[in-house]
């Protein structure tokens, strides 16, 4: 007589805090990207909620749910670099929480987004205005911020590109919608899966 263990098909991946964050994150970042020009109010507005958003997400990475841990995700060059040659040859494990090539990818977000947020703010204070006001970065000369602001947004913009492409490559080769995944905070669950 033989016996089945009940295993559950999907696994609790995502809080909805991350997912929150994500999407707010799409959608304010989108938004400042293309009213850069025309409308800086709504511009500056959507820039403080994306520094906020990060702010929020740099506290929940250390101090968040298992799988929001930076602890958890990050991996070292050499774990990203052995898991983009398993990419190259269709042969990748399927992680719980993010992979090493998707973890890499956050966290250069989160660097390239931080600059992008430090020098709109410098730019403002420039003018004596913002959070940042009064501090040394009211002498910076702005329009050299600008150029600087400018050139993350657009590197950023370019990793979002990325991000994108790498999650439908992954979810192709993974059997798995990552995009759903952080809308309903859930993953397939499988026998083989990496939890580290």
């Amino acid at each position: 007589m033989s016996t089945q263990t009940n295993t559950p098909d999907t696994i609790k991946v995502w809080d909805p805090l991350v997912r929150l964050f994500h999407w707010s994150l799409v959608i304010s970042f989108f938004l400042a990207f293309i009213t850069e020009d025309d409308f800086i109010n709504l511009h500056v507005a959507a820039g403080y909620a994306v520094a906020m958003l990060i702010g929020f997400r740099v506290v929940w990475g250390l101090i968040g749910t298992r799988y929001a841990r930076f602890t958890q995700f990050i991996k070292s060059p050499a774990q990203v670099l052995f898991y983009l040659m398993k990419m190259l040859k269709f042969d990748v494990p399927h992680y719980i929480g993010h992979n090493p090539a998707a973890a890499a990818m956050i966290v250069s977000l989160l660097i390239s987004i931080i600059l992008v947020s430090i020098t709109g703010m410098a730019i403002i204070a420039a003018e004596g205005q913002g959070p940042l006001a009064g501090t040394f970065f009211a002498g910076f000369n702005a329009e050299w911020m600008e150029e600087i602001h400018e050139f993350f947004a657009n590197f950023t913009m370019l990793l979002v590109l990325l991000h994108v492409a790498g999650v439908f490559i992954s979810s192709m080769m993974e059997g798995e919608n990552l995009a759903r995944a952080m809308v309903t905070g859930r993953k397939k669950y499988r026998s083989e899966i990496v939890d580290r």
